[in-house]
């Protein structure tokens, strides 16, 4: 949405108006700005270098800077979504020398005022967490859902020749249909709406009928289907008449970790062990085949079912498993 430059004549509450802070929606202007301030940020995984033009251009988005004397101390990003109804927050970073002092909660009290001015129809405000929440968090927040995050590291070089080892290489999706008898159905665009929207046979594998799209969430809802296919994402299921297991796959993107290094999300749904090992596999050949260099895998799962496949990455697939068990959690909280 398109948002006038006087952003600080917004009527805000008086805490917000003496923090000492102006705000401006994002520019192109400001990317370096931005960069510099979010250097090493998620550990050299950050997806704002690929994803900030975009942002700019989305028309539910907006993303909104702090500056403090002039300079940008901090960012956040607005999405709504679900029929206009929820408030997505994403992409929060605050310059290091300031944080802890409360700027994040200024800085998000004054996009929730800016949206509820803008989308007077939102009533909840959701977003995504890889931290321990605590009894304080649970104060503020109701948990949506939960999933499993499992993160491993290797050279698409390595893991194509290990696939090879395994009998898997070349056309894997053969190899492991006739190996495993296990069938796996990739999706066009009209084929994900007929299963999503259309029938009710999603419903029993996505938590909480919840689609989290690499840590976006989204209700099952004809608009929110809109904003997904326009992504460039696999869509893959077992079986489209009785599904049992669905993955959604992002195609890889450069990280600014080191040279030649990108970035792998696979959104995981479904209980049966197999059935995700063998979609695991398929992403991993489809999008790693004509990469040269080192991957960042991020999958997230049902939770009892990450230790079988992080033994499964490190003894049978060989690669790294960069940090043990942690959990990727959906809260929301009402917008008032």
């Amino acid at each position: 949405m398109k948002i006038d430059t006087s952003l600080t004549m917004l009527q805000l509450p008086e805490a917000l108006s003496q923090a000492g802070l102006q705000f401006s929606v994002a520019t192109e202007e400001d990317f370096d700005e931005i960069m510099a301030m979010s250097q090493d940020i998620y550990g050299g995984l950050d997806y704002l270098p690929t994803r900030y033009t975009n942002w700019l251009q989305e028309t539910n988005r907006t993303v909104i800077l702090a500056r403090k004397q002039g300079k940008v101390i901090a960012l956040e990003s607005v999405c709504v979504i679900d029929d206009g109804e929820t408030m997505l927050v994403e992409g929060l970073r605050v310059a290091p020398q300031e944080r802890g002092k409360g700027v994040a909660g200024v800085l998000l009290r004054f996009c929730s005022e800016l949206v509820k001015t803008k989308y007077p129809d939102v009533k909840v405000s959701r977003l995504t967490r890889d931290d321990q929440l605590g009894p304080k968090d649970f104060q503020k927040y109701r948990l949506i859902t939960k999933q499993g995050i499992l993160l491993v590291r290797f050279r698409a070089e390595d893991l194509k020749l290990r696939l090879c080892e395994l009998g898997l290489g070349g056309d894997i999706q053969s190899s492991l249909s006739t190996s495993s008898n296990l069938p796996t159905v990739r999706l066009d665009s009209t084929a994900v709406q007929q299963l999503y929207l259309t029938t009710d046979l999603m419903q029993g594998i996505l938590p909480n009928a919840t689609i989290i799209q690499d840590w976006q969430p989204f209700k099952l809802l004809p608009s929110n289907m809109g904003i997904l296919l326009k992504k460039d994402i696999d869509w893959v299921v077992d079986d489209v008449s009785n599904p049992i297991v669905a993955s959604l796959c992002t195609f890889p993107f450069r990280v600014p970790i080191g040279d030649d290094w990108y970035y792998l999300n696979i959104d995981m749904f479904g209980k049966d062990l197999d059935l995700v090992r063998h979609q695991f596999l398929g992403h991993l050949q489809r999008h790693t085949a004509t990469l040269k260099g080192h991957v960042m895998c991020q999958m997230f799962l049902d939770p009892p079912l990450w230790k079988s496949m992080a033994e499964y990455c490190r003894n049978t697939l060989r690669v790294e498993l960069v940090k043990e068990y942690t959990e990727q959690c959906v809260v929301e909280s009402d917008v008032v």
